[in-house]
């Protein structure tokens, strides 16, 4: 994707896609970084703006703990489980997600971990900061790249 770009996200399919970015995409919580890559995977599906999965070799795991509380199912991804944060003795729970054993089509996100962009202080696309997808459900990340509107508001989950 060019970097002046705008899609829509009701131009995503559904099901959704799922595509490498060699965008350089940042995480950022308490002062620490928490994560740093040019080799994620983003999923694009229609109403939602793009959900970004980075490689568990990319991500300061030493700062995630496995969720003991939290799991959910995605009709196209399979089982999601959740990770929470510990940093100065403050956790955060339900941080990021990712997918142990994803359905065929997914393969490629095995492992990989997805952020909540409103759970962190700061997430990056290139240099641009991301909005969080609104609700608490949705992780996508909102940035001057994506049009809306968006899935994840009040009165917005029947769509």
């Amino acid at each position: 994707m060019s970097n002046s770009a705008v899609e829509s996200v009701w131009d995503y399919p559904r099901p959704p896609r799922l595509e490498p970015t060699e965008r350089r995409l940042r995480i950022v919580h308490r002062g620490v970084l928490l994560a740093e890559t040019t080799r994620a995977l983003r999923a694009l599906e229609t109403s939602h703006p793009p959900v970004y999965y980075l490689p568990p070799e990319d991500v300061a795991m030493q700062y995630l703990k496995a969720s003991q509380q939290r799991q959910s199912f995605c009709e196209f991804k399979g089982l999601a489980s959740y990770w929470d944060l510990g940093i100065d003795g403050e956790p955060v729970k339900g941080v990021a997600w990712s997918y142990a054993n994803p359905t065929a089509r997914f393969a490629a996100l095995r492992d990989y971990l997805a952020f909540y962009a409103n759970r962190v202080d700061e997430c990056w696309v290139d240099d641009e900061r991301v909005q969080p997808q609104p609700g608490d459900f949705y992780g996508g990340w909102i940035t001057s790249q994506v049009s809306g509107p968006f899935k994840g508001a009040p009165g917005t989950m029947g769509w």
